[in-house]
């Protein structure tokens, strides 16, 4: 504990330590030296009766887990025009006090007032333009809700009417539908600790996709607590889409802002995060009655164009074609013919005068003119070969003389040498 400023803490040690007694006499002092002071939380205990000399309440910090034991003169909070009770927002003023012989600590209550609700609602505004200076508001941050939960987490007040009209209409819309319900406080300064951690145990649950807090309206001080920083934080920070259904229109709490989707009751929860049956079973009849109107009409076009094909006059009487087709390769065979028949004659024309070329020019024409082919008969029984000079055919050689009929076999007498 830091020391007032200016004080010295009495030495201890091993060899000399404090005695319980002189430890608390010790806090006793350092804490008498704050004086009186102002302090503003919210009442979680009121503990009174009129013949009670003092009243015990407990003062909770709602931003922070943190709480103070107070003690009041009884008169004191029978004088007030308006009583306390659990969830209240006030400012006391009073002066910290502490037990020795119990080393407990307390403060002892002079004045208290109530923090009005107009003073709540501004505080709320500043809280809500802060958020949203944050981006906590910011819609790209908000997570989608999935088409069909596979499981619905529900944090609402136990045997509340919230939670029946969820159940009720979420399973009317779709039977299936399972839920995991967490109890808690929805009102009073339970709320807010109660509500945060139902919320991060139902984040963890990995069969939960959606998360609802609900509660059915009421007044602006019970709606407080859905309007504390604390659950805002733990809202934004969830991986779980969120669902505010408070049931509150006018000056609706800074979780509809903060949440994934604001309903505004519970039964619009159920409806907003679970898909009607009998409403999914008409899209899907729609849908089939619109294929299938789809599919009759594709197959009446398919139809129709099937019958302009077949009523064209190729497909309606396909022999017309074939007969026409027949006559002009009859016609084109006969001209075809016609073409052969003539380029043979013309080539055996051409092939006429061509041999006759060739039979004048060759050698029997030459030789039924008078001419003749002399040939030499080799002694050694090889073939005859033609004699081109008289040293081929010395006298007394056998000779072949070939003329125009046949030809006469001679022998050389001898030879003359030409001029």
């Amino acid at each position: 504990m830091a020391e007032p400023h200016g004080a010295q803490a009495p030495k201890s040690t091993a060899e000399t330590p404090w005695s319980v007694s002189k430890l608390n006499t010790s806090v006793k002092g350092w804490i008498e030296r704050l004086g009186y002071l102002w302090v503003e939380g919210q009442l979680t205990q009121v503990k009174t009766k009129p013949n009670w000399s003092y009243s015990y309440l407990t003062l909770r910090d709602t931003q922070a887990e943190a709480s103070v034991e107070l003690i009041a003169d009884t008169r004191l909070l029978s004088s007030m025009s308006t009583p306390l009770n659990d969830g209240d927002h006030v400012i006391i003023h009073g002066k910290p006090n502490f037990f020795t012989q119990r080393g407990s600590f307390s403060m002892k209550v002079t004045e208290i007032r109530h923090v009005g609700v107009g003073e709540l609602l501004a505080r709320i505004e500043q809280l809500r333009h802060r958020l949203a200076a944050e981006g906590l508001f910011d819609p790209q941050h908000k997570r989608r809700l999935p088409y069909l939960p596979n499981k619905v987490g529900l944090i609402t007040g136990r045997g509340s009417a919230a939670e029946r009209d969820v159940l009720s209409v979420a399973q009317d819309r779709w039977p299936a539908v399972r839920f995991e319900v967490i109890n808690t406080a929805v009102q009073g300064p339970r709320t807010v600790p109660e509500v945060i951690a139902a919320l991060e145990r139902l984040d963890a649950d990995p069969e939960v996709d959606v998360i609802i807090i609900a509660r059915g309206g009421g007044s602006v001080e019970d709606l407080l607590p859905f309007s504390e920083e604390a659950l805002q934080r733990a809202v934004a920070a969830a991986r779980t889409p969120v669902v505010s259904a408070i049931g509150h229109e006018p000056d609706n709490p800074v979780l509809d802002n903060v949440a994934d989707l604001r309903a505004a009751t519970p039964t619009d929860a159920a409806k907003r995060v679970v898909p009607s049956m009998e409403e999914e079973l008409a899209l899907v009849a729609e849908a089939r009655a619109r294929s299938a109107a789809a599919l009759r009409a594709w197959v009446e076009r398919e139809r129709q164009g099937l019958a302009n094909v077949r009523s064209r006059p190729a497909l309606a009487n396909p022999m017309v074609a074939i007969s026409q087709r027949q006559e002009e390769v009859a016609r084109d065979v006969q001209r075809m013919r016609r073409e052969i028949t003539y380029f043979v004659q013309q080539q055996t024309s051409v092939v006429s005068a061509l041999r006759a070329q060739v039979s004048a020019l060759g050698p029997s024409a030459t030789l039924a003119r008078g001419y003749s082919v002399v040939q030499m008969l080799p002694r050694d029984g090889s073939g005859p070969e033609v004699v081109t000079s008289i040293e081929q055919s010395p006298p007394g050689s056998q000779l072949r003389i070939r003329v125009g009929d046949g030809s006469i076999t001679a022998a050389a007498m001898g030879v003359t040498q030409a001029d």
